[in-house]
């Protein structure tokens, strides 16, 4: 028996605590102030074939408010570590165009990952990813309706990465792209989980695409860090 293993049993038999490798960052973000109101799409209902599948009101989700502030929607990562992608074997991350809206409207992803855009329309859209970062390339693909998933690949890190539709020209939705794992995107009531994170000394960064960037830093052991962040409007 290797002495690490034998360590590992007597260390069980004594009943001694043993170190876990990894921690993890849990929190909530919230919104202090009123949001301006989310914009009408008045365009869709000119467009015959959209107005069929959308009955109702739609509205551009640039704030998703809980009713204690519960913001949606943030990009919650650790900053300033490169290299660390795992995107290459994670599972494909899925970007859907259904309703003449893109789905959801922010969603996260490593480099090298794939992502999946789909047409659950019976009508044709144009897929048109428009980067700003060195490295990350430009496309812009036709999607018939019922046609084969298009997918994107990103190489460097780039936040709230622009996917829009030039056929329907309020069709928007932003891609994070990570160049690590430890990152989450805020759901409905603002909280977020991000796992087995390396013990060590961090910055947090937590961003929203219209309220902006927060950062808090952190320090990481073998538990549970509680970090919550407040964005505030005047």
């Amino acid at each position: 028996m290797k002495t690490q293993n034998l360590g590992l049993v007597v260390a069980t038999a004594l009943g001694l605590a043993i170190p876990a490798v990894a921690g993890e960052i849990r929190g909530k973000v919230t919104l202090k102030g009123t949001p301006p109101p989310n914009p009408v799409v008045k365009d869709l209902s000119a467009d015959p074939n959209c107005s069929k599948l959308v009955k109702e009101t739609v509205h551009v989700p640039m704030f998703r408010v809980g009713p204690g502030g519960e913001l949606a929607d943030v990009f919650v990562t650790l900053d300033g570590i490169t290299g660390k992608s795992t995107g290459a074997s994670a599972p494909p991350a899925v970007l859907d165009q259904k309703g003449c809206q893109y789905i959801p409207y922010v969603l996260a992803i490593q480099t090298k990952q794939t992502l999946l855009v789909k047409n659950s329309d019976p009508l044709l859209h144009n897929v048109h990813a428009t980067p700003t970062v060195p490295g990350n390339k430009e496309r812009n693909e036709a999607q018939l309706a019922g046609g084969p998933d298009l997918k994107f690949t990103f190489d460097a890190p780039e936040k709230f990465l622009r996917f829009k539709c030039d056929v329907h020209p309020w069709m928007f939705a932003y891609v994070c792209v990570s160049d690590h794992p430890w990152f989450a995107l805020t759901g409905a009531d603002g909280t977020f989980v991000i796992k087995d994170v390396p013990p060590g000394k961090y910055t947090l960064e937590a961003s929203h695409r219209k309220a902006g960037t927060l950062k808090k830093d952190i320090e990481v052991t073998d538990g549970v860090v509680e970090v919550d962040f407040v964005f505030e409007l005047k």
